[in-house]
């Protein structure tokens, strides 16, 4: 039995669906039930009847599921399949930047843990953050955390200027300077460009990328586009999808060492051992829960 068929077999045993985040090694990707940015994965967490859920990204995305699935088993592969950005604030930052701004409205990008999403208004992604600031009245203060980049794309979009940004990012991204497109530029001169808003090049060089796109819609575009080249500005593990949803054109990465080393650490042994121990769970308590779900909520209405 190979690998891949037994985990597939304590998939069966196990009443599991297994998620994988855009940026999980291919053969993640290809025997997931399901692959997409962590918000579209946790809806399908949410609708899944699978009693038990293996979230194959990082640990963020896995409290998402359980905040929107309470009742049902989630199991992270790696324990320590964290992330930069999300570790850039705490709730206890949160709470004291509050006091400073009595009143604001806090924006969470989905990139936060369970306790700091608990101490928001709203929650984001990269694709509906603009319609979510949009929607708060303008005399409002509003705190935009806990990326410095996408926040500052948000403001200037939007026009907002009460608009505070947290200084947090995630560091593959942010290694995509300006300096990067200019070089890569210049090798591939015909290429079109789309870059993640958490890129570093998206407040210097916004006037050099073609489009500014979440994954998810970057993974449209991919299905969609006729051109020959594409240079793509995010973690590289998006490559294994697009590539396969568009073999007729040539997708670039802008930077080809844009690797995420806590995305890398799921791997397939984990998720076999994940689904025959039962580990690792996520625990959150009902209290945390009950409050992140309100900002999630907020965001899908």
């Amino acid at each position: 039995m190979t690998l891949s068929e037994e985990v597939l077999r304590l998939k069966k045993e196990r009443d599991a669906v297994i998620l994988s985040h855009n940026y999980q090694i291919g053969e993640i990707q290809d025997i997931a039930d399901f692959v997409g940015d962590s918000l579209y994965l946790s809806r399908k967490a949410k609708e899944s009847k699978a009693k038990v859920i293996v979230f194959s990204g990082v640990k963020f995305m896995a409290e998402t599921a359980k905040i929107l699935s309470p009742e049902k088993t989630v199991l992270l592969p790696d324990l320590e399949a964290g992330c930069s950005l999300s570790d850039s604030i705490t709730g206890e930052q949160l709470r004291s930047w509050k006091s400073e701004h009595p009143g604001a409205a806090v924006v969470s990008y989905v990139n936060t843990s369970a306790e700091v999403k608990a101490e928001s208004d709203f929650c984001c992604t990269s694709s509906n953050a603009v319609e979510i600031v949009r929607r708060i009245p303008t005399e409002r203060e509003i705190l935009f955390l806990p990326d410095m980049f996408l926040g500052d794309y948000v403001r200037r979009t939007t026009g907002r200027q009460n608009m505070h940004l947290w200084t947090g990012d995630c560091f593959v991204h942010t290694r995509m300077r300006p300096e990067t497109v200019r070089r890569q530029r210049a090798l591939h001169p015909g290429a079109e460009l789309i870059a993640h808003p958490e890129c570093g090049c998206t407040t210097e060089a916004l006037s050099e990328v073609d489009r500014i796109l979440s994954t998810d819609g970057m993974i449209r575009f991919a299905q969609e586009t006729r051109d020959p080249q594409v240079m793509v500005a995010t973690e590289i593990g998006i490559l294994h999808r697009i590539r396969k949803l568009n073999a007729s054109t040539e997708f670039i990465p802008l930077a080809p060492d844009a690797i995420c080393p806590f995305m890398k650490r799921n791997t397939l042994e984990k998720i076999r051992d994940s689904l025959r121990d039962l580990k690792f769970e996520i625990q959150l308590t009902p209290e945390v829960m009950d409050r992140a779900r309100k900002a999630l909520e907020r965001m899908i209405a």
